[in-house]
């Protein structure tokens, strides 16, 4: 019985031990998907800037005719995925928001999780990355983003963009989301006519290609920060939902050590007992 309470024992200790790991995962994915949600105020202050210089500068140009709806032949998905692990079925959720294009879109790939899951439907990404550990590093993630994705636009490879990702919004959970980026919508930017015009040191065409380039590297931050916190938020709710596992079988644990430590001593009473009847003398055998 002594062994019995010292496996339960050891167990209640490594129980404990899987608790505080969970606990400072939990931690450490609450930190970084608020800090992603700090950045994004600040990228979409920056969308918002690109938006303005965009619209001012249409202001130069002759009103353009409104773009005929097409049939891409040549389409392309940006798709962020989870990078590590704990985050639920976070990867097989954006995945399957596209199961249908998977066969027919170029992929450019983001999050190694993600990588697995293709894996198993036998499907091959044109252009794959790791999530950034941390979300200062998506900017630069993106950089490398728009410069494949130029390189194909470039060579005719690919005539639509389309991104997608997951947002997380309180209360709501996790939602994906897909955004067109490629081709460049300029009618959907307003033409700010403002009391002074800009000085231009380009030609409005010029400008207006620049600017639709930092716009979708824009637009590329603001996709890997929202998946990012989601991620990470995913991780969060499960390591919490893990830690109220740990918690019912350390209760339980307790519970069955307090018995068999109770089993122990009424054991020791009983055979002290015995022992002191059987040492008294007179006593018949």
């Amino acid at each position: 019985m002594t062994d019995r309470l010292a496996d339960i024992t050891a167990r209640i200790g490594g129980i404990r031990q899987l608790g505080a790991v969970m606990n400072a995962m939990r931690g450490i994915a609450a930190a970084r998907a608020q800090q992603a949600r700090n950045q994004l105020v600040a990228v979409d202050g920056y969308a918002k800037t690109i938006q303005l210089a965009i619209g001012r500068t249409l202001a130069f140009l002759p009103p353009a005719d409104p773009p005929q709806a097409r049939r891409a032949i040549r389409p392309a998905l940006v798709v962020f995925c989870a990078e590590q692990g704990f985050a639920g079925a976070f990867s097989e959720r954006v995945l399957a928001s596209v199961h249908g294009d998977l066969g027919k879109c170029e992929l450019f790939l983001i999050g190694t999780r993600g990588r697995a899951a293709i894996a198993e439907k036998g499907i091959v990404a044109g252009w794959e990355s790791a999530m950034p550990s941390h979300s200062p590093g998506i900017p630069r993630l993106a950089d490398r983003v728009v410069e494949a994705l130029y390189v194909r636009i470039a060579s005719g490879d690919i005539d639509a963009l389309d991104v997608v990702f997951s947002r997380w919004s309180p209360g709501a959970g996790a939602e994906v989301k897909r955004q067109r980026l490629f081709p460049f919508d300029l009618s959907a930017f307003p033409r700010a006519i403002a009391p002074n015009p800009p000085l231009l040191n380009l030609a409005p065409d010029v400008l207006i290609r620049a600017l639709a380039a930092d716009y979708m590297h824009a637009q590329l931050c603001r996709a890997g920060l929202h998946a990012f916190a989601a991620e990470n938020q995913a991780r969060t709710e499960a390591m919490a939902a893990a830690r109220k596992q740990v918690e019912r079988q350390l209760s339980q644990l307790q519970g069955r050590q307090r018995l068999v430590r109770q089993e122990e001593i009424t054991a020791e009473v009983i055979e002290l007992a015995a022992g002191e009847t059987a040492s008294q003398p007179g006593r018949l055998s």
